[in-house]
């Protein structure tokens, strides 16, 4: 098995002034007139978008709350889009996301599994190694090593160019600790995870 190298999250912030240049660059390789109408701002949007996207800030990822007594069951959120970037073709894809834990000593707030969704997603990716790091990055935080974290996914570098195969998803898990080993609880996660096709 191939193991997906975890992504450093400790990136230089964009360089926005050089990035529009290399956008009105791009422009000009591309055959475009970066002075026309509609394409005058265009390098200082896309560089802008690109700080906003790379440069996001998920916020307070640490937020957990001491358990009186056990839960005993798992937390499960579901319904949760992301987007990010391809690595290998600065396309965008989509991401519908599921999550699930099994508390142990303490509770994550919910807001704080997706805030750990964001921090994996606002770079350049793969939607492999979100769903690891992501599963990794909960279990670190709430102290459990019962998670799980299925992402399914919809690639324009798949959709826009290539094959150009518009109606197909992938899907990637990743299930630690009892999530993986208690095929009862796996399941019952499973069937309420991912999304059902018709």
């Amino acid at each position: 098995m191939t193991s997906i190298p975890v992504q450093s999250q400790n990136r230089r912030p964009v360089d926005r002034v050089r990035a529009q240049e290399l956008t009105r660059e791009l422009l000009l390789a591309l055959g475009e007139d970066p002075d026309r109408d509609g394409l005058q701002d265009t390098p200082r949007r896309f560089a802008d978008w690109w700080g906003e996207f790379l440069d996001h800030d998920a916020g307070r990822l640490d937020t957990s709350f001491a358990q009186e007594g056990r839960y005993g069951d798992f937390v499960l959120l579901t319904g949760i889009e992301a987007w990010s970037v391809c690595e290998h073709h600065l396309l965008p894809f989509r991401l519908d996301v599921s999550v699930a834990y099994v508390p142990d000593t303490a509770v994550l707030g919910l807001s704080k599994l997706v805030r750990h969704l964001e921090a994996r997603t606002h770079a350049l990716q793969l939607q492999e190694r979100i769903t690891h790091d992501v599963a990794h990055d909960l279990a670190k935080a709430a102290a459990t090593d019962d998670v799980a974290v299925f992402t399914t996914g919809e690639h324009l570098c798949m959709s826009m160019r290539g094959v150009k195969a518009t109606a197909v998803r992938s899907t990637t898990m990743c299930r630690l600790g009892r999530t993986e080993s208690d095929p009862d609880l796996a399941a019952r996660i499973e069937r309420l995870a991912l999304p059902v096709r018709l």
